[in-house]
């Protein structure tokens, strides 16, 4: 990505907004809450694993931009005029990278506090240091920057490892042992046996030998402390398009909000590829953006957002609710609000057991790369089908879409449909269900069966993408709650025809529970649109029943 001549060092090239110059207008603005320092050859700025709490102006001099595992070879050069940064500056993360002096010069240290005070007064300074930081991890995480996870492809754990990186966004390679021929080599010089990996080298040089989410997301700083006192006003329970636009419009009007999630924040909605009917996205927006941008907003307003912590028990105590969590830590609130969402159904056929490690819920990224110039299969009719099978048809052979409806808008929006059936690399099988998947330790058939005909095929495929149905995550809650015959969590109206706690002089309120003080919101909540907008539309509108809550008590 840099540029060099005759073995001097360039800066490197903008590349879609993620290394913009600013105006000396703008770093004048800057240095009036910044402080101006001289550079050394060779100084290193910070280190891969800190905490980044300053943005850094290069006034003078170049700075590199090196991943620790390849510190010879530049990610980025920064000359007079552009600024050193990750995401992690604006969500509290981890630094991934290391910026160097290469040339020494001067530059200017802003803190991230004053750092938003500037953006009040200049939003457009603020859109283009935002827009760079979100370009930027794009741009590294398909460069594989940062992590280094080893591990068979084959393994569960290892699996687990690259979706939960992959969920929360954190640029890493994968180095699979079954097709790497240095994989090997490498892990000898690293002292470690096959039996130990996965692995995820950190830093360049810290070995992690199967580490548990919890332990991977302390270390990233994706895991932070709630709040001071232990009680908050609202706590949000999932962190999905009704959570985190709850954790806006909650934190932006003096509510103390937590906000945990058990994987990452996004929801499902984090792992479409790009959502085009989104309100003020004409163009079109990725769900990983658009959590990415939704977390940097509500950390701005004060909200703690915790990943992973898992939801395990709900109780009362001292007129509080108390959300027990799998770190074993108890959260105390005054009103709680459920935004867990669904999980797609896991397809039940012969060989979908032993063929596990081909079969996903998801199309990122991440799972693009493992299909790549690979035939896939896509089961589904909604619009996250649509999603993925438009997604994947940029990366695979070949696209078969197996869909059970008779007609493909039935449940898929009509847009989707249509690019769809335009596709020359997609194949649509309407009125047509899954009956079986064949292959030794990898997919190689899928055979699917026509509802009408009773007739079946063969599908050559590598992996197979499941979009069917839903599951409410429920489970934690128990008894606490009525819900409807589908396990979905009803609210309001629905929830008063039920017995529950409520006093009869005081009904549920439009999304409150049968549990006063409980709320539900999103794909979770009984009735819910299944869209993206209306989950956002729903957390919003919590807030407001929230405030109403807590001030009659």
């Amino acid at each position: 990505m840099t540029t060099t001549e005759l073995g001097e060092l360039r800066e490197t090239p903008d590349i879609h907004g993620a290394y913009p110059r600013l105006s000396d207008a703008q770093i004048s603005q800057l240095a009036l809450r910044g402080r101006r320092r001289p550079t050394r050859e060779g100084e290193v700025l910070y280190q891969a694993g800190d905490v980044i709490r300053e943005l850094i102006v290069v006034l003078s001099g170049l700075v590199a931009v090196v991943d620790p595992n390849r510190p010879d070879v530049p990610i980025a050069v920064h000359g007079p005029g552009r600024f050193v940064g990750e995401l992690g500056l604006l969500t509290g993360q981890a630094a991934l990278l290391t910026p160097v002096v290469r040339q020494a010069g001067e530059v200017l240290e802003v803190a991230v506090d004053d750092l938003r005070e500037v953006a009040l007064d200049d939003p457009e300074l603020a859109d283009t240091v935002l827009r760079a930081l979100l370009i930027r991890r794009s741009l590294h995480i398909d460069l594989g920057a940062g992590l280094r996870v080893l591990g068979s492809r084959f393994s569960p754990d290892a699996r687990r490892l690259r979706d939960f990186l992959a969920r929360n966004r954190v640029p890493h390679k994968w180095i699979d042992l079954e097709e790497d021929r240095e994989a090997e080599a490498m892990l000898r010089e690293l002292g470690v046996t096959p039996e130990e990996t996965p692995v995820v080298i950190w830093r360049g040089h810290q070995v992690l030998r199967n580490p548990g989410n919890a332990e991977l997301a302390q270390l990233l700083g994706l895991r932070h402390e709630p709040t001071p006192e232990g009680v908050c006003d609202l706590l949000i329970v999932g962190a999905g398009p009704a959570g985190l636009a709850a954790a806006v419009y909650g934190a932006s009007e003096g509510l103390a909000t937590v906000v945990i999630d058990a994987i990452a924040p996004g929801g499902q909605a984090a792992t479409s590829s790009r959502i085009e009917n989104y309100l003020g996205f004409p163009a079109g927006i990725s769900g990983a953006e658009l959590a990415d941008r939704a977390v940097v907003q509500a950390r701005k307003f004060g909200a703690h957002i915790s990943v992973p912590a898992a939801a395990v028990s709900l109780a009362i105590a001292d007129g509080r609710h108390v959300v027990s969590v799998d770190s074993q830590e108890e959260l105390g609130a005054h009103v709680v609000l459920v935004a867990t969402g669904a999980q797609y159904r896991q397809l039940e056929v012969p060989g979908a057991e032993v063929l596990a490690g081909s079969i996903y819920y998801a199309a990122t990224q991440m799972e693009a790369s493992l299909c790549r110039n690979d035939p896939v299969v896509v089961v589904g009719g909604g619009n996250s089908a649509g999603q993925a099978a438009i997604f994947l048809s940029e990366h695979a052979s070949a696209v078969h879409l197996v869909v059970r409806n008779p007609v493909l808008d039935q449940d898929m929006s009509r847009y989707l449909a249509d690019r769809i059936l335009r596709s020359p690399l997609i194949e649509v099988h309407l009125s047509t269900e899954v009956r079986e998947l064949v292959g030794k330790r990898q997919l190689e058939l899928v055979i699917v069966e026509k509802l009408d005909t009773g007739d079946r095929m063969e599908l050559e495929a590598r992996s197979l993408f499941v979009f069917i149905g839903s599951e409410p995550h429920v489970q934690w809650l128990g008894d606490c709650v009525a819900l409807d015959e589908d396990g979905f969590i009803l609210t309001g109206w629905d929830a008063a025809k039920r017995t529950g706690d409520q006093p009869a002089e005081s009904p549920p309120l439009l999304l409150e529970t049968t549990r006063r003080g409980l709320f539900a919101a999103g794909d979770v909540r009984s009735g819910s649109v299944k869209r993206v907008a209306a989950a956002v539309g729903e957390g919003s509108l919590a807030v407001r029943l929230v405030h109403e809550r807590l001030r009659s008590g």
